[in-house]
């Protein structure tokens, strides 16, 4: 008996358990939305952005990164040995070729020069004795007064001073030379960096440090790399002697620095990068092009002419491929499979797929599916044409979707209680008695 009161009290106090758990559930349920309310229900037309295909081109820009360089960069260095008693340059003048630079001590060479000089005099004189006895000589062998052999020594002796004068004049030819190269002259037209020996230094042939650095800067040009696979195009364009423009911007790609030129490809492809060298030139008249200076490279390798181009915001890729929405006249929207061909990264041209004047979504797509309903807000084209389209004005007397109804207060009962909006569930006999009561505010009774 005593085990059954025990059973009996347990399933009481689960059933008590259960039932406030049921009750509590219950009463903080919210009611149920109603089908089809919200901004973007089941049926509901989508608001989009349409822009309309039209006729346009489609330049095919390569880009790549590159870095100025320079097409001539020379360090003047001394040809001879001397003290350097003159400089002549400013740090960061631009020079004309055969400017003086620097003077070396001339002195030295100046004397060398005249010894040489000396020794040619001499010799010529020494020669020309040689040939008078020659002279001399011929008469008298022809007469059978001397020697044949005395006569054979003196035309000897007369090649002898030829030769000597000959390495006389080169003795000379070589110390003008010297003198010549007391005189440091530019080799080339440009820009000198800084000065790295000041006057007054002994310098020599192989000194480790130079002068000073030359360096041309009109023109200039860029070194930048391209894939592979789009040298075959550069190429065909290069054979066919057209003149493939090249554009360079600053790190930031922001500001345009200078229009150029394509010159030429490097002879090989480099096998670690799969890329290959092109070189741009560039005139550079206003020097906004610096030595070493990183700049970002577009080059113009051709243009798509008449093509049927979108924005790339209409493009979208899922199952059926490549796909635009295509907005059709009943404001709904039809999946279209579509080709793609080049594009410049604003807008892409369509092989396959569309016509001129098709309108194509490019905001909210998101939300669209096939055959579902839309509500154009705007409309936009492919850059360089005119719209075709017009954003469809608001109704009169529709509530902006962005507006929400405020709640109305709930209606209080006699006690000051308010009004539950939906009815109330029973409760179970066993549980409610289990439940708290709520005291109440009357007095007892006397």
């Amino acid at each position: 008996m005593k085990r059954l009161r025990t059973l009996l009290g347990i399933g009481f106090g689960l059933a008590v358990v259960a039932g406030a758990g049921w009750y509590i559930s219950q009463s903080g349920t919210a009611p149920p939305a109603r089908p089809g309310a919200g901004r973007f229900a089941a049926g509901a037309a989508v608001p989009v952005g349409v822009a309309t295909a039209s006729k346009g081109d489609i330049p095919i820009v390569l880009r790549a990164l590159g870095t100025v360089t320079p097409l001539q960069t020379v360090n003047v260095k001394t040809q001879i040995t001397g003290q350097l008693t003159e400089v002549h340059f400013k740090e960061g003048q631009m020079v004309k070729q055969g400017d003086l630079l620097a003077q070396v001590d001339p002195r030295p060479y100046d004397v060398a020069l005249q010894q040489a000089i000396g020794q040619q005099q001499r010799d010529e004189a020494l020669l020309k004795n040689a040939q008078t006895d020659l002279e001399r000589y011929r008469k008298l062998v022809q007469q059978d007064s001397i020697a044949r052999q005395q006569y054979d020594t003196q035309i000897s002796l007369v090649r002898q001073y030829e030769a000597a004068l000959v390495i006389d004049q080169a003795q000379v030819d070589a110390a003008r030379l010297n003198v010549t190269y007391t005189k440091i002259v530019a080799p080339l037209t440009g820009k000198i960096g800084l000065r790295m020996v000041d006057k007054g230094n002994y310098v020599t042939m192989g000194d480790a440090s130079s002068i000073c650095v030359i360096i041309q800067v009109q023109p200039i040009s860029v070194l930048f790399t391209i894939p592979e696979d789009s040298l075959p195009l550069v190429r065909q364009r290069l054979k066919s002697g057209e003149n493939l423009e090249v554009r360079v911007l600053d790190r930031s790609q922001k500001t345009e620095l200078a229009v150029g030129r394509l010159d030429t490809t490097d002879n090989v492809i480099d096998l670690t990068t799969g890329t290959v060298k092109l070189r741009a030139i560039f005139d550079n008249a206003d020097e906004s092009l610096f030595p070493n200076q990183f700049v970002n490279v577009r080059l113009l390798a051709d243009t798509v002419k008449d093509a049927v181009v979108v924005p790339v915001a209409a493009i979208q890729r899922g199952q059926p491929g490549t796909f635009v929405y295509l907005a059709k006249a009943d404001d709904t929207v039809e999946i279209r499979v579509v080709e793609l061909g080049a594009t410049d990264g604003e807008k892409v041209a369509i092989l396959k797929g569309l016509k001129v004047g098709d309108q194509v979504v490019i905001d909210g797509v998101d939300r669209l599916r096939d055959g579902a309903r839309i509500r154009k807000t705007g409309c936009a084209t492919a850059p360089g044409s005119a719209s075709r389209c017009r954003p469809r004005a608001p109704r009169r007397g529709r509530r902006s979707p962005t507006r929400r109804r405020m709640p109305r207060p709930r209606r209080k009962g006699s006690a000051g209680v308010s009004r539950s909006t939906v009815a109330p569930e029973r409760i179970p006999q066993a549980a409610s008695d289990a439940l708290p009561r709520r005291p109440t505010n009357s007095a007892p009774a006397t």
